[in-house]
């Protein structure tokens, strides 16, 4: 990320990121205070690793009688075909209302871009060996001075607990909460989404 900002020229910037992503800007902005003006963190797990089980509960009570088929296929050597099929049912747990779920996953992976299982292991790995403590990282949090935002769906499957500590953390944080959104919530709520965002980013007087 900062290869990306010294690329353009700029000496500070405002760093946005979801799911995953959100993490990432999180990292960075602790990382390179000095070159991050404002953090927007859109649906993302928090701080530590401690909301892994209970999404994984989440995801099973949402998937329901799809859960079966979800776990044929990741028992079994997969065909492009069916790694696509498999990314949209788990997709379909990020989305609380089921006549809109399906709708919102295919979406998401239309056109398709295969998934990296290697890269996304690897990743794991690393993070599990070389992340900080969430003690750590609440430590780090208190000190930054970035505004930060925080977006997420009252419905997403990960828990919000995780969520709430770095609120809690951060001292100059602003929080927009949907109701009824889960984890994605430029699709479920995109005006929502973008008006939070746009007011928070737009220049102060």
């Amino acid at each position: 990320m900062d290869a990306v900002r010294r690329y353009y020229g700029l000496s500070r910037a405002a760093v946005l990121g979801h799911s995953w992503g959100a993490t990432v800007a999180l990292r960075y902005a602790l990382a390179h205070p000095a070159h991050v003006t404002k953090l927007v963190y859109v649906s993302g797990t928090g701080l530590g690793r401690a909301w892994h089980p209970a999404y994984e509960r989440n995801l099973a009570a949402r998937l329901g009688r799809d859960l079966p088929r979800l776990r044929d296929l990741n028992a079994r050597a997969r065909t492009p075909v069916e790694d696509r099929e498999l990314a949209v049912l788990q997709w379909t747990a990020d989305f609380p209302d089921p006549s809109t779920a399906l709708t919102h996953a295919e979406r998401m992976a239309t056109p398709w871009f295969p998934i990296n299982y290697d890269c996304n292991a690897a990743i794991n790995t690393e993070e599990k060996r070389r992340s900080p403590t969430e003690a750590e990282l609440i430590a780090a949090c208190r000190a930054l001075s970035a505004p930060t935002l925080i977006v997420d769906g009252d419905q997403d499957i990960r828990p919000r607990q995780a969520v709430d500590s770095l609120h809690a953390a951060l001292p100059t944080a602003t929080r927009v909460s949907l109701a009824g959104v889960g984890h994605v919530p430029w699709l479920e709520a995109p005006d929502a989404v973008a008006a939070a965002i746009l007011d928070f980013l737009a220049p102060q007087p």
